[in-house]
């Protein structure tokens, strides 16, 4: 692309680079991470627990498959800008539908390239998640910086009411058939859910349903009074906590209803953000990593089978240690030894911080959401 406007980038750390824009024509400010998938690009800028944050791809061509319709894990994009060190705007796959660029700017996100992505994922590793500020507007570095001191952090905002459903809803179908181009119909369900909504990816949706569950998709704030007042006249068996996006410890109305659920021994699974909130929501508090997981490489011990998934990560925040007083580690990053999994020891309540669902990524422990189904059938 030729003509391409110049962008200039404020981290809170003091560092000022330039690069060019092939998105949104705006000034954003949000958390930089690095994502070292090396597939997926439009999976991960439409999921919304990427909301707030500037995702640094450390795969360097990108936008080369364009974006269609069918590889959306939401209705919108959810990051706020994307930084890349080599765009390519001239896509060429058969099921391409568009550009990435324009896909950007269809949702007013920012798109940066021609920048060294390498140079700012080794400051991000070296010095962790930080919080900086983009404009294709804004040039000058001392407004840059006081725009930046100026905006929220990323811990302070519930970014949970803006990805959540407003409305109840049954997810139609199971998995994507990649063969033959369409959906999967839904198998018999042998088990009935509600899927509490935090900012859950459609992929997640599609494998409960494929794994023989009806899932009915909730607001964030449904109340725990009409969940167990479902359970005890068997309406559902059970409850998913979806993934999300933010700081779990800021969601303090979502964790009172949790913490009633859980007295009320309703049967729950909980992914990524879910599984922070279970944690939270039995006394023990989630801590933020130095600069998170977030990429399709990541390996996981199941302790259970002994056997090392590769899986898809995307998460700033971990369980601590000392939950082992109340719940059994199924699963071990052996990246850094931090908590991937939990049984809990007295409920029929399990969780992983990983993403069964990978979408992108390798599907390896696809297998959890059949686990899921076995423990309803069974609570």
């Amino acid at each position: 692309m030729s003509n391409l406007k110049t962008v200039t980038i404020y981290l809170e750390n003091g560092t000022l680079l330039q690069a060019k824009s092939f998105g949104a024509d705006t000034t954003l400010t949000g958390e930089i991470v690095f994502n070292t998938s090396l597939t997926g690009y439009q999976e991960i800028m439409s999921d919304p627990s990427y909301a707030g944050q500037f995702v640094t791809f450390t795969m360097p061509e990108i936008g080369n498959v364009g974006v269609n319709d069918e590889d959306m894990e939401s209705q919108s994009a959810h990051a706020k800008g994307m930084m890349v060190r080599k765009y390519q705007d001239a896509y060429s796959n058969f099921r391409a539908e568009g550009s990435l660029s324009d896909f950007l700017n269809k949702y007013n996100v920012m798109g940066i390239c021609d920048i060294d992505t390498r140079y700012l994922t080794k400051m991000v590793r070296d010095e962790g998640a930080m919080m900086m500020i983009a404009s294709t507007q804004i040039h000058d570095e001392a407004e840059l910086k006081a725009l930046l001191e100026k905006a929220p952090r990323i811990e302070n905002i519930n970014y949970i009411k803006e990805v959540s459903t407003k409305e109840a809803y049954v997810h139609p179908h199971g998995t994507y058939d990649s063969f033959n181009f369409k959906y999967n119909e839904s198998p018999v369900a042998e088990a009935k859910i509600l899927a509490l909504d935090f900012g859950v990816k459609k992929n997640i949706l599609n494998e409960l349903t494929q794994a023989g569950l009806e899932v009915t998709v909730t607001p964030n704030n449904v109340k725990a009074e009409d969940i167990i007042a479902q359970f005890k006249e068997k309406k559902i068996d059970g409850v998913f906590l979806s993934n999300g996006p933010g700081d779990p410890l800021v969601l303090k109305e979502e964790q009172t209803e949790i913490k009633k659920l859980i007295a009320a021994k309703v049967p729950m699974f909980g992914i990524c953000l879910g599984h922070q909130l279970l944690s939270i929501s039995h006394g023990y508090d989630t801590y933020k990593l130095p600069f998170g997981h977030h990429g399709g490489n990541h390996p996981v011990k199941n302790s259970e089978t002994g056997m090392v998934e590769i899986t898809a990560q995307n998460h700033n925040y971990n369980v601590p240690d000392n939950i082992t007083d109340i719940a059994k580690v199924t699963h071990t990053n052996l990246f850094d030894n931090t908590i991937e999994g939990l049984r809990y020891n007295d409920a029929p309540i399990f969780s992983v911080q990983h993403h069964p669902e990978a979408s992108p990524g390798p599907k390896e422990s696809q297998y959890i959401f059949g686990e899921f189904l076995t423990l309803l059938k069974n609570s």
